[in-house]
């Protein structure tokens, strides 16, 4: 059966993929000054973006009913590293944005992006090695069943 763990499980690497790629495409178009890796990097953020909202939402929906006992502590770790990376996402994006519309080249403009994409990829790393800690070392969203052998046809 599909549950809110599991689909927030299957939502999470994309956001996660697409940062890191983002900003991998960031560090080679400084060095390269090739426009190809700065359009990637800019759309890749974009879409990293919006996929931690979705993450964030899924997230919070998957986390209900995992707040008391053992989980409280790590779960409260995980999700206040989840609201750093959200808004980080947001406005890193953002300030993206805004230097694409109106056209603002600046050399200083251009490393607060690479600084604040940097600080995103940290945070992502984080919100997910405790994510990681969550499900690999507490047990979060795992259901536990036997296989049921009754129902294979016979051989």
């Amino acid at each position: 059966m599909l549950t809110v763990p599991h689909i927030h499980a299957m939502v999470i690497h994309f956001p996660i993929a697409l940062i890191f790629v983002g900003f991998l495409s960031e560090i080679i178009a400084l060095f390269t000054k090739k426009q190809f890796f700065n359009n990637a990097a800019f759309y890749l953020l974009l879409l990293g973006a919006l996929g931690a909202i979705v993450a964030y939402i899924s997230g919070s929906y998957a986390g209900d009913g995992m707040t008391d006992g053992i989980l409280q502590a790590p779960m409260e770790l995980h999700e206040e590293a989840a609201t750093i990376t959200l808004w980080l996402a947001i406005i890193t994006a953002l300030f993206r944005v805004a230097l694409y519309y109106f056209k603002y080249s600046k050399s200083w403009s251009k490393w607060v992006g690479i600084v604040l994409f940097a600080a995103l990829v940290g945070s992502v790393a984080r919100t997910g090695y405790l994510g990681g800690q969550l499900v690999f070392q507490h047990g979060a969203g795992i259901e536990l069943a036997l296989p049921d052998f009754g129902n294979e046809p016979n051989e």
